[in-house]
């Protein structure tokens, strides 16, 4: 029987089903097949270098897109794939040892376990002795955090990677090569090798000038067949491109509001579901995150809008005062983006990507005000 399967088996046959987060609607099953996933790890382990020598720490939970890049290419390039526990990151001088122990030198995680470490000064008492590459994917790595890694652990490689679950991982990337101050926006690079990417405004025109926002499209072997048993929202995500009127060619409509930098790089504005109209302005709530992460004792930041109140609330952890991030905000952006409401939080909460669960932050600010 089993050999019956494999002997009808094919590259555009599923290897796996993983939901997206949810984080910005109904989580959904995107649809992986072995050509995708083949085509994705080829071009990670090429560009990473990653081989049997690569010595992976991970904390990524395998429910989650990011850890395909460190499981699948241990199996088909031999290198070392350990599992960080996760209680580690509560006990950061156990995470180094963990770390040393391990000899790791390639970590791929999300921003926040960065941040934490990152925020804790942790390097101040402990460094890893081994870390030649540091990759993060998920969200927006702030600079500042970002900044100490680099000052402490210098000789290491920096990249950020950027990508959704639809496109089996990462469709961007930016390795750092140059200094960036705290209030800066890290670049997410440009497209991967084997995969396209290119920005659409409103009347799907391409957009190629810096700094006009657009929404991201992405064309490559990485992209997903569509989402399990949901053919709506696969016919909205999954069109044909805008830009081939010749022959069926389907591309990726992310969500993400991007643009070019003078660089010609990508910077990550938002998600077109986090792009608000307030004051009779368009308004990317990322936008404010970047500024108020970069204000002295902030360590964590998100900004949500109450659509019915018609309020930008931002919510934040740090020894900063509501009264002091509020005074720093109004010195740094224009007065129709200032918040109305600002919170203090003992702790951000997470959802199990450990991405800030802006859904949950909005709920519980409407069932305080109730």
């Amino acid at each position: 029987m089993l050999q019956a399967i494999r002997n009808r088996t094919t590259a555009n046959d599923l290897v796996y089903i993983l939901f997206t987060s949810g984080s910005t609607g109904v989580p959904k099953g995107t649809v992986i097949t072995h050509a995708n996933l083949l085509s994705y790890v080829d071009w990670y382990a090429t560009t990473f270098n990653i081989d049997h020598n690569t010595i992976f720490g991970s904390q990524t939970p395998f429910y989650f897109s990011a850890s395909v890049s460190d499981l699948y290419s241990s199996l088909m390039y031999g290198a070392s794939f350990n599992i960080i526990p996760k209680s580690y990151f509560a006990f950061p001088i156990q995470l180094v040892r963990f770390l040393n122990e391990r000899k790791v030198n390639t970590i791929y995680w999300v921003p926040s376990a960065l941040i934490i470490v990152a925020n804790l000064k942790l390097f101040d008492y402990e460094k890893p002795q081994y870390l030649k590459k540091v990759l993060f994917v998920g969200e927006i790595m702030p600079n500042k955090q970002l900044n100490y890694w680099r000052k402490n652990l210098p000789d290491v490689m920096y990249a950020n990677l950027f990508g959704p679950t639809e496109t089996t991982d990462i469709c961007t990337y930016y390795v750092i090569d140059r200094p960036f101050r705290d209030d800066e926006s890290l670049p997410i690079g440009k497209h991967c090798d084997n995969a396209d990417t290119f920005i659409l405004d409103e009347n799907l025109n391409l957009v190629t000038a810096p700094n006009v926002a657009g929404e991201l499209y992405v064309r490559s072997p990485f992209v997903a067949y569509g989402y399990y048993n949901n053919p709506q929202a696969t016919k909205n995500a999954f069109i044909q491109n805008p830009l081939n009127k010749n022959y069926p060619e389907i591309v990726y409509k992310t969500g993400d509001l991007v643009m070019l930098n003078e660089f010609g790089e990508y910077i990550y504005l938002g998600r077109t579901d986090f792009q608000i109209k307030h004051k009779g302005y368009r308004i990317e709530l990322g936008e404010i995150e970047r500024v108020a992460m970069a204000v002295e004792n902030v360590d964590t930041v998100a900004a949500v809008f109450d659509k019915e109140e018609d309020k930008i609330v931002v919510v934040y952890t740090g020894k900063i005062k509501k009264e002091e991030l509020f005074d720093a905000l109004s010195s740094r952006i224009p007065n129709y983006m200032l918040p109305e409401i600002i919170i203090k939080l003992s702790a951000m909460p997470y959802n199990q990507n450990g991405k800030v669960d802006r859904k949950q932050l909005l709920a519980d600010y409407k069932s305080h005000l109730n």
